[in-house]
Formats: structure tokens, sequence, C-alpha cells
């Protein structure tokens, strides 16, 4: 992730001014949702998009919507939730409006000289990415909430827009899917969608 720090809230608050919306964090409190957000949500943009500049473009115009929403959220849990859901939303807007799917696009160092064992995890993590790239865009949303951002049911849900009921089942046969991509096994539902 490129240097995050968010420098310029006045700037914001100002455009947001010019917006004439309400806005109902602080600086301070803003400053402070965005330091314990901005890396976890960049790192979320940047996998499912698989483009480290489409994920800095995406996370600005995430908390530049939240800034300039007329809703007050005090929870923040619900915060981050809605955060979350602004910035898939614009991903998946960006790759409809460009008809194409994002690409993972595997940032892995060479192993020049490195034993067996670190030339196995590279290589697994290699294989890893490359099955992840496989997957459909909304399995790896799925699984990148559910393990990497350690996100419960209910906040996939809400962060998803999909039922808590059904997160269990998507997550179950997203795992199966890489599972099976990761063995080498044909899967069904093809590639990427």
């Amino acid at each position: 992730m490129h240097d995050i720090t968010c420098t310029n809230v006045e700037g914001l608050e100002a455009a947001a001014g010019e917006l004439d919306v309400p806005f109902e964090m602080d600086e301070d409190a803003f400053r402070a949702f965005y330091d314990r957000t901005a890396r976890p949500l960049w790192a979320y943009l940047a996998r499912i998009t698989g483009d480290r500049q489409t994920a800095d473009d995406l996370l600005q115009e995430s908390y530049y919507r939240v800034l300039r929403a007329r809703t007050a959220i005090d929870d923040e849990t619900h915060r981050r939730n809605y955060l979350f859901r602004i910035a898939t939303n614009l991903a998946r807007d960006r790759y409809r409006r460009r008809a194409t799917s994002p690409e993972v696009v595997p940032t892995l160092g060479e192993s020049h000289g490195a034993d067996v064992e670190a030339a196995g995890r590279t290589e697994r993590r290699a294989d890893l990415h490359r099955a992840l790239g496989r997957l459909k865009r909304r399995e790896r949303e799925l699984l990148w909430l559910a393990y990497a951002q350690g996100s419960t049911h209910q906040e996939i849900g809400e962060t998803l827009g999909l039922k808590t009921g059904s997160i269990k089942p998507l997550l179950f046969r997203a795992r199966k899917r890489l599972a099976g991509l990761l063995r080498g096994t044909p899967q069904p539902g093809g590639d990427r969608a």
C-alpha cells in the first residue's frame, strides 16, 4: 500500500461544506476512523481489484463518499461496514463500466538461494494467488472479508448486501472451490464471473 496519510481533512471538510451536506464526525474522530480502517480497506480493495492504483483511487473515493453521506452512524462497526459496502459497490461499478473482471496479480519476490522450505512457501503462495485469481469476484470478496479481515457473517452480509443466513453456505462453496483449484480439480461454475 502506498503511504496513506490523512493530511487534508480540512480540505475534505471544506468540500463537504460546499456540498452543504452535514458531516457528523469531527476532524479528530475522522482521523482516528481513517487510521483504523485505511490499511484493511486498501488491502481488501487491492485483493478484489488486483490493481494497486485502482485500490488507491477507490480508497479515496470511499472516504469521500463517507464524508458526504447524509447518514450519521454512531456505531463504529456499522460505520466500518458502511465504508466497506461503499468500497465494494465502487469496485463493482468500475468493473461493470469496463466490462472486465479484476485480475489478481501475484506480487511475489524471487527466492535467490533460499532454502527448500522457503521456496516451498513461495510456491504455495503463488499457487494460492493463482487460485484466488480464478475465483469469482464474489467468492474472493467473501473469503477476504471472512479470513483476512476477520469479519462476522453479519458484517459480511452488511458489507456485500447479502442476507446473513446466506453467508455460511456461500463461504462453504467458496472454500470448496478454492480447495479444488488448489488441488487442480476442475470446479463447477467456470472461471470468474
